[in-house]
């Protein structure tokens, strides 16, 4: 059993701390990092999941009971970049044995190129997210391919003798990531240059791989509600440069997005979040190929 049938557990649902297991226990910030773990350790990792996949990563509260979920855990692997703040409140308390061991806590932007860098602080105002750099890089695929050199090297790093199965595993891995990478460029390609707004500044790593342009988004800043004005110089700004669609997840609010798609006759593309949020994304590799799916649905159709 790998993340697949254990994304979103929460640690009520955990075995009690003495009961055995031989497979090295890893809390994944995300669902979509839970997923990329499983296919790297495959049956040498018990992968849990802290932000159940519906959840908005970025504002996610942990419980107290949420502490369970990384008392014994080898490695913590977080998405880094302020995403997962959230984080901190659980990793810097004491008594967390595991934070002794140098490389426990993974952070998974180690060596990724980055966009939109600020650099300040992303906890000094609103605790959102977006601080040091935008932190949605794991939705340009080929970041993937860094981000599980990272995690084999820190599941290795714990169990020397893992080594050469994880090396296999992420090859394996790295095999489907690449055709499913040709298969993707080849359905968007006739998208490329197309106009679109986004909810929220998720998309910039997407787009910028399938060439993609995000001209506005309906938040005038990550987690604040838009105003009246905003949303009129947004319409403004999507008239002008011929805007084909509103890109929108399953899990952000729907009726400014929707407002502004019927003003201006164009759909909202349905995307999902993350790994596990609907059906058919059971995996890093299928909610890719959903989102690519849906978006060549519409942007296709609308050449």
């Amino acid at each position: 059993m790998g993340a697949l049938a254990t994304v979103g557990v929460r640690a009520a649902e955990l075995p009690p701390a003495n009961v055995c297991t031989s497979r090295m226990r890893v809390v994944a910030a995300t669902s979509d990092l839970a997923s990329l773990v499983d296919s790297v350790g495959g049956d040498l990792v018990q992968v849990r999941t802290m932000a159940p996949p519906m959840a908005d990563p970025e504002s996610f509260e942990p419980r107290a009971s949420d502490l369970a979920l990384i008392a014994n855990a080898a490695l913590v692997v977080r998405v880094g970049l302020g995403y997962d703040h959230w984080l901190e409140k659980l990793l810097d308390r004491p008594g967390r044995g595991f934070l002794s061991a140098p490389g426990s806590v993974v952070d998974a932007s180690s060596g990724i190129p980055l966009l939109e860098v600020v650099g300040r602080n992303p906890f000094a105002q609103d605790n959102h997210g977006h601080g040091i750099a935008n932190p949605h890089y794991w939705l340009d695929p080929a970041n993937v391919e860094t981000m599980t050199a990272t995690i084999a090297e820190a599941i290795a790093s714990v169990s020397s003798l893992a080594r050469e199965t994880v090396l296999e595993n992420r090859q394996r891995f790295l095999k489907q990531l690449r055709l499913k990478m040709h298969a993707w460029a080849h359905l968007l390609a006739p998208c490329r240059g197309a106009a679109v707004l986004a909810y929220h500044n998720s998309w910039p790593y997407f787009a910028r791989r399938f060439r993609l342009n995000v001209v506005g988004f309906i938040e005038p800043r990550e987690g604040v509600t838009p105003s009246v004005a905003h949303l009129a110089s947004l319409l403004t700004q999507a008239r002008r440069t011929e805007v084909r669609a509103i890109l929108q997840t399953t899990n952000e609010p729907k009726q400014f997005s929707e407002t502004v798609a019927a003003r201006l006759g164009i759909p909202l593309i349905h995307l999902a979040p993350a790994v596990g949020s609907v059906p058919e994304t059971e995996d890093y590799l299928r909610l890719m190929d959903y989102n690519v799916s849906a978006l060549a649905r519409v942007l296709v159709a609308k050449r």
